[in-house]
């Protein structure tokens, strides 16, 4: 059964984390880049190249995320089957 709580709390609270975590990221990401952007603009080309491989980097990770939710949350009961299992049924 702590398999299955453990398995429930990953898919629950495990996606949501990594967006998240991804929006700081790409957030501050985009802040940096506008700042040295707006220091360097001769160097705004080659910023703007840098910024986009990274933000396609951190939007990678959340959608490896939302693969594994997919794939954990088919692993998991269905309700019924739970409540049969507490109740002793």
């Amino acid at each position: 059964m702590n398999y299955f709580v453990a398995l429930a709390l990953a898919v629950g609270f495990g996606l949501p984390l990594a967006v998240l975590s991804a929006a700081m990221a790409q957030g501050r990401t985009a802040s940096t880049a506008l700042e040295g952007i707006a220091r360097q603009p001769e160097a705004a080309g080659r910023i703007q190249t840098a910024m986009i491989i990274g933000l396609a980097l951190i939007e990678s990770l959340v959608i490896y995320a939302l693969l594994m939710f997919f794939l954990l949350q088919v692993k998991l009961p269905e309700t019924e089957a739970v409540l049969k299992i507490i109740r002793g049924g």
